[in-house]
């Protein structure tokens, strides 16, 4: 089994082991994205699952959220973490509105953590970082974010924004970027990674938690495939 691991590594981790800034979540995770998801199969002690809650949609300086429309099952025990995607166009609208919609999702049953997913550009990264501070006074929960590669290689000013984990996203945000079996500079990028079913990377440091994305609906058989991916991968 592929269990949690507060400070001590799993076996399966053993190298390079860090201070885990999600102790109470397993090393490996599954994106449960916008489509059907039957995940009864999961075996909590094995993964969890990082689901996507709403959308928020930030366009001509208005805000609205697109709440989450397909089911999702999980068995009892699953540690869940909400994920809020950001889209932008055009001029952004201030920021209480948007933060009251960003946090809404921690508090639904059973949720541990809240994520952030936004591909924030140059011009708005202001913008994110006074959001940030807002939903981190309003939500005890700990609080996540995805990251470019490059926020994490060489444009380092993620490095004091107020969230636990940093995700590096290997997969679709230029996973060319990324050397296989480096290690990212930027301290807040280095406890985890973001991969997906169709984009497997074939050499990942050790001492990670895995996100594992998946293009429609997990099934039984992808879900053991990416167990023993873990182990091919790491």
């Amino acid at each position: 089994m592929l269990r949690r691991a507060p400070v001590v590594c799993a076996a399966l981790f053993l190298t390079a082991c860090r201070r885990d800034p999600l102790p109470q979540f397993p090393r490996v995770m599954l994106w449960a994205w916008e489509s059907p998801q039957d995940l009864s199969f999961l075996n909590p002690n094995d993964a969890g699952v990082a689901f996507l809650a709403g959308t928020v949609l930030l366009k001509d300086g208005q805000a609205q959220i697109r709440p989450r429309f397909q089911p999702l099952h999980v068995p009892a025990g699953t540690m869940l973490m909400a994920v809020v995607r950001i889209e932008s166009q055009g001029a952004l609208p201030a920021v209480p509105p948007v933060c009251s919609m960003l946090s809404e999702p921690a508090a639904l049953k059973g949720v541990r953590a809240l994520q952030i997913d936004y591909d924030t550009k140059s011009s708005e990264r202001a913008f994110y970082r006074e959001l940030l501070q807002c939903v981190r006074g309003r939500v005890s929960l700990p609080l996540v974010i995805t990251a470019l590669t490059s926020w994490c290689q060489y444009d380092d000013w993620i490095r004091d924004l107020p969230v636990n984990d940093a995700i590096p996203m290997l997969f679709r945000m230029g996973p060319g970027r990324y050397g296989p079996g480096s290690e990212f500079r930027i301290a807040l990028c280095k406890s985890s990674f973001g991969i997906s079913m169709d984009e497997p990377i074939a050499k990942l440091p050790r001492g990670k938690r895995l996100y594992i994305f998946h293009p429609g609906p997990w099934t039984q058989n992808d879900y053991r495939n990416a167990l023993e991916g873990v182990r091919n991968w790491l």
